[in-house]
């Protein structure tokens, strides 16, 4: 993984409010699998922008 991307995905945790943390680590699943959904489209869309940068 190269640091650009590295970079990017760790400005995104590090921006994750505190309802997606509490729920990343929810025991129902259902709350868990929708906290690591807005995870992800974070980062998608994180990476989507730095792409349209280049």
């Amino acid at each position: 993984m190269s640091s650009d991307l590295t970079s990017i995905i760790l400005n995104v945790i590090e921006r994750a409010p505190q309802w997606m943390r509490r729920d990343l680590e929810a025991k129902d699943a259902v709350v868990r699998t929708q906290a690591e959904e807005a995870l992800a489209a974070m980062i998608a869309e994180a990476l989507r922008r730095q792409d349209g940068a280049d």
